[in-house]
């Protein structure tokens, strides 16, 4: 895994060996990033399950100002904190070393973010769980683009009754980023 484009360049990646986490790979995250290009200059993201920082440092090299980091797996933020100091863009983040939903309690009253990005494990409902919370809160506004990177067969029908819109989807082979924002 690599940094595809921006200050970071090339550079590449660790990652947690085994199956803990799921890094993007550099395919889906260059057809990502093209399409997040025109929200990063000066950017605040957030990069929920983080794995191994590589969606939030990829909005660092590009340009983003701030990127916030939820990662609960002590091993992912000891990966993530490297890979930030390696790149040189540990002064432009911040880690939030615990389970989603407690890390994005702790965010309340920050200022919005302009991208939120959530890979979450898949089949276990955590898209719905996360959307819950940000539906109320205070650090996503209307301009807010959410990015859920999914299963094909996760189940989104409940966006409208949270009060969101689904703007965009991209689909591949086995996965999907669905982008929202508040309707």
């Amino acid at each position: 895994m690599r940094v595809i484009a921006g200050s970071a360049k090339s550079m590449p990646l660790k990652t947690i060996p085994g199956l803990d986490t799921r890094p993007t790979t550099d395919r889906i995250k260059e057809t990502l990033f093209n399409i997040l290009q025109p929200y990063m200059c000066g950017c605040r993201f957030l990069d929920i399950f983080a794995g191994s920082g590589g969606i939030g440092i990829e909005a660092l090299s590009r340009g983003a100002d701030f990127c916030a980091f939820i990662e609960k797996n002590r091993k992912a933020v000891k990966i993530i904190e490297e890979n930030l100091k390696f790149t040189r863009l540990d002064n432009r983040a911040r880690i939030l070393g615990q389970e989603a939903l407690t890390a994005l309690r702790l965010l309340e009253g920050e200022d919005p973010f302009d991208c939120v990005f959530m890979d979450p494990p898949y089949g276990k409902g955590l898209e719905e769980q996360v959307l819950a919370v940000l539906k109320d809160a205070s650090y996503v506004s209307e301009e807010t683009l959410i990015i859920v990177e999914a299963s094909l067969d996760t189940d989104f029908s409940y966006l409208e009754s949270y009060g969101f819109a689904t703007v965009r989807e991209k689909k591949y082979k086995t996965n999907m980023h669905v982008f929202i924002r508040k309707a």
